[in-house]
């Protein structure tokens, strides 16, 4: 019996994963999980609505100042990506001159680089692919590596970008201040980075690509009117972004990035970070006369307000609301028993809250719906079960929202399921028709999601990450399973 009513607290999560595999917008699929997660509460607990409503209610209300932030983090990418501060990074990466052999890793470093001053990884790819798809074509490179490429280094800014909805997301359920989530992580992922750069660089040798080098506007002039719509409709300031980049924009406009990172980086609130964001670009994009005029680019930052209400808000409210269920329901008792049992220290703990959030993201089909499911188990399972400091804790809590947001953004690069990766299968067979693209030729080369992963587990469970300025865990006995506590109590008893 008691095993039944454990796999019925399941049942909701079921629900959910099911129809993201098939293919049901979250935005349905999290009110029907939610509402199954209700009866299920009723039936198993016999909560009543009135305080399922409540536990939901208390469950979003801790995500209020993320909504904001992801509104203004929404509004600079479009302002970024509109008043020429993209282009003038894309554009001073491409002043040093690419040729087919450098085209993979130069699109990857411009997408990292991109993702991080934009916060969005698929604004990012929408932008870039179309140039170094066609740039990667009068080349002759390789199409597998350089797609790949440029997905894995869209994907570096929701890793450690200061305004990316995945990091502050994770770190506001986790938390922690983004910040310092960003600096416990910055040399580990800066590594990531360089390292995948110097593969990706060393398979374009391998393969003999040749190294003549090209024209970057004709490239862009060589994009079909068809792919030039499909990008429209997907992300319009992106056509903007390729416009820029064709006729290129002062080198001042990389001012507002710095200015952002720079604020950030002294301690300023992430809010004003943004709102200086937005406000210097529209005042040096006013001097390059990338921005019309006052209320054309306050229509920007109105249209970033929408799209953050209109999709990623509204899908963590409904998912906040279900997480508050399942929490009211203690429906993750089970799992986090299993994970209790089989880890013997704080090091096996955290790895295995890594494997969490790799078996969530797979299960779910959507990074943020991972982030905000599987990031309140494995936060309970250091809060319940692990004693030390409250400085060390909160080292733990910050490995916690790296897992969920790095294994969530870069976990789902791996997977062929996951809508990151219908979302890539259906940008780039828009905007280069000449190749058909399959989920699982693109994961093979995507060099960067496989080192991210692979090395955040590695160091978790060795310990190796403690070789790693400001990223490695505390270790036994500064930190350890309050069960092992209780044990060393008991044998100290008896041999009393």
């Amino acid at each position: 019996m008691k095993f039944l009513k454990g796999f019925l607290k399941f049942v909701p999560i079921f629900v959910l994963a099911g129809l993201m595999m098939l293919k049901v917008n979250v935005l349905t699929a999290a009110p029907i999980a939610t509402i199954v997660a209700c009866l299920v509460a009723y039936i198993t607990e016999k909560i009543k609505l009135n305080e399922l409503i409540d536990a939901s209610i208390e469950n979003v209300k801790e995500l209020i100042l993320v909504f904001f932030i992801l509104m203004f983090a929404y509004a600079m990418a479009n302002a970024f990506m509109s008043t020429g501060v993209g282009a003038s990074i894309v554009n001073i990466a491409l002043s040093l001159g690419v040729n087919a052999r450098s085209v993979a890793v130069c699109g990857f470093l411009v997408t990292g680089i991109l993702s991080v001053a934009t916060g969005t990884s698929w604004g990012t790819f929408a932008a870039c692919a179309p140039i170094f798809l066609w740039l990667n074509h009068i080349l002759g490179g390789n199409i597998l590596l350089t797609t790949a490429s440029i997905a894995g280094g869209a994907c570096f800014g929701d890793n450690i970008g200061l305004i990316s909805d995945t990091t502050v997301v994770s770190s506001g359920i986790q938390k922690v201040e983004i910040l310092e989530r960003v600096k416990s992580q910055v040399v580990w992922s800066v590594l990531c980075l360089v390292v995948s750069a110097i593969i990706i660089y060393g398979m374009s040798v391998a393969l003999k690509l040749p190294t003549e080098a090209a024209n970057t506007a004709l490239a862009i002039e060589s994009i079909p009117a068809e792919a030039w719509s499909a990008i429209e409709a997907q992300k319009p300031a992106a056509v903007e972004l390729l416009n820029q980049v064709k006729n290129g924009v002062p080198v001042y406009m990389v001012i507002p990035l710095l200015l952002v990172i720079g604020v950030a980086v002294t301690g300023v609130p992430t809010l004003l970070c943004l709102f200086l964001g937005i406000i210097s670009s529209y005042i040096l994009g006013s001097f390059a006369g990338t921005v019309e005029s006052l209320p054309v680019f306050l229509g920007l930052v109105q249209s970033g307000f929408s799209e953050a209400g209109s999709w990623v808000i509204v899908m963590m409210m409904w998912v906040g609301a279900f997480g508050g269920i399942m929490a009211k329901m203690d429906a993750f008792a089970p799992l986090s028993a299993i994970v209790l049992k089989i880890s013997k220290n704080v090091k096996q703990l955290m790895f295995w809250n890594g494997v969490l959030s790799i078996g969530g993201n797979a299960a779910l089909s959507d990074e943020m719906a991972q982030i905000v499911t599987i990031g309140p188990i494995i936060k309970e399972l250091v809060d319940k079960n692990v004693e030390g400091s409250e400085e060390d804790l909160y080292k733990l809590r910050l490995r916690n929202a790296t897992f969920s947001s790095s294994l969530g953004v870069f976990g789902s690069q791996l997977i062929p399921w996951h809508v990151y990766i219908g979302f890539y299968v259906g940008i780039l067979s828009s905007v280069y028709p000449l190749h058909t693209f399959i989920a699982t030729d693109i994961i093979k080369y995507n060099v960067m999601a496989f080192v991210t992963v692979i090395s955040l587990l590695l160091l978790t469970i060795t310990g190796w990450d403690r070789f790693i300025p400001k990223f490695g865990l505390p270790r036994e006995p500064k930190v350890k399973l309050k069960n092992q506590t209780s044990e060393v109590n008991s044998d100290k008893e008896i041999c009393a």
